[in-house]
């Protein structure tokens, strides 16, 4: 087992092999960029990701070993170049590797060295080649449809819907049966709500319909009491705000999951308007948002990691407000989300967390993070 895959919590999470990123250095501020509009900061990280991409179409990491294959971090690349309408080019040419990875018998070539994060590289993979430049690319998209349903923890790999693991994704590198009993399981082989967002998105993507009722009862396993969400079902340590005392165990909302949690009811629920956890969510994020930082509650001594996930954050709530009521979003959340990032892009065009705990040290992981949420505040009205 690989021990950086203990903390896993949301996309490319962990506390893996570390570099310091080019004019990069962890815990000092970013280098300050001259004032930008949203198209212009947009513009610039575009040009910024461009220039990441390898010869040969992949992008690879120049921070952590488990990102320098392309697997990782191509569809992720891909898609937050789509999501800005940028460089076509660029993503068209990773677009094409991705679909290069389906085999004419329709299964998933992941090499010797395996897919590291089969669930996000296949669904973001089926979202890239779902877009409409990707038409020639719809077989392949379809082979990664496969292979991400294949991954749901269901009757087909033995779970049962009694199982607190049902319904959803993980981060499981191989298929995650249900052990038998007395038997190890394979590492991180239980459902978490970040993964099977993704999933869900991707199928919703390829023309998934809604209604998986398997999906949503994992899914409404995450809410809280007060409407926000938790990540993961016992584990105090991959619920970055922590737990309240028990018997039983509590774990805080926060700001990520909760966004992430609005979004997956919306995609596996049907029909929406029977849900009340719907509305619960919705609250939840108007009374809690923040642009300049992460919400929650979080115990002391998770303090210290509250802005890991910051811009991980920043895409999934600026895509659940966009897609809310406006009585049901706080007043002016896309001016005031696109201004606080417009003021941490840096002057290369990227952008950095100073915080490395989920990756997003990485400038390329921040990036396309802060391209798709200020995609989103565009898309709302923000200028």
């Amino acid at each position: 087992m690989r021990p950086w895959l203990l903390l896993l919590p949301v996309l490319f999470v962990g506390c893996a092999e570390r570099a310091t990123p080019p004019e990069f250095t962890p815990g000092e501020p970013a280098v300050a960029a001259p004032p930008r509009t949203i198209d212009q900061s947009l513009k610039a990280a575009g040009d910024y990701l461009v220039k990441q991409q390898s010869p040969d179409g992949w992008w690879r990491s120049d921070v952590y070993a488990a990102f320098k294959d392309g697997k990782a971090l191509t569809p992720f690349a891909v898609v937050a170049l789509q999501s800005a309408n940028l460089a076509p080019e660029a993503r068209k040419r990773g677009a094409g590797l991705l679909a290069k990875m389906a085999r004419p018998d329709g299964t998933i070539d992941e090499g010797e060295d395996g897919i590291d994060y089969p669930a996000y590289t296949a669904s973001l993979s089926v979202i890239a080649l779902s877009h409409p430049e990707n038409q020639e690319h719809l077989k392949a998209r379809d082979a990664w449809v496969d292979y991400l349903r294949a991954r749901q923890l269901t009757e087909p790999l033995g779970w049962d819907p009694e199982d607190p693991q049902y319904g959803g994704w993980g981060y499981c590198r191989v298929l995650p049966r249900k052990p038998e009993p007395n038997r190890i399981s394979p590492p991180l082989i239980e459902s978490n709500l970040s993964a099977t967002l993704f999933a869900l998105e991707a199928l919703r993507a390829a023309g998934s319909v809604k209604g998986d009722e398997a999906a949503l009862k994992f899914v409404r396993s995450c809410q809280n009491p007060d409407g926000g969400f938790h990540f993961i079902y016992d584990d105090p340590v991959r619920n970055k705000a922590g737990s309240q005392a028990g018997p039983p165990i509590q774990f805080h909302s926060y700001g990520s999951t909760t966004a992430d949690g609005l979004r997956a009811l919306t995609l596996s629920a049907h029909p929406l308007d029977e849900l009340a956890e719907i509305l619960d969510a919705q609250h939840w994020l108007k009374e809690h948002f923040r642009p300049d930082t992460h919400p929650g509650i979080y115990v002391p001594a998770h303090e210290r990691h509250r802005d890991a996930v910051y811009f991980y954050y920043a895409a999934s709530v600026a895509r659940a407000l966009r897609g809310s009521p406006a009585i049901s979003t706080p007043p002016r959340w896309s001016d005031d989300l696109a201004k606080e990032l417009l003021k941490r892009q840096r002057e290369d065009g990227s952008w950095a967390n100073p915080v490395e705990l989920v990756r997003e040290n990485d400038p390329i992981v921040a990036t396309g993070h802060a391209m798709i949420a200020l995609a989103q505040c565009r898309a709302a009205g923000a200028k």
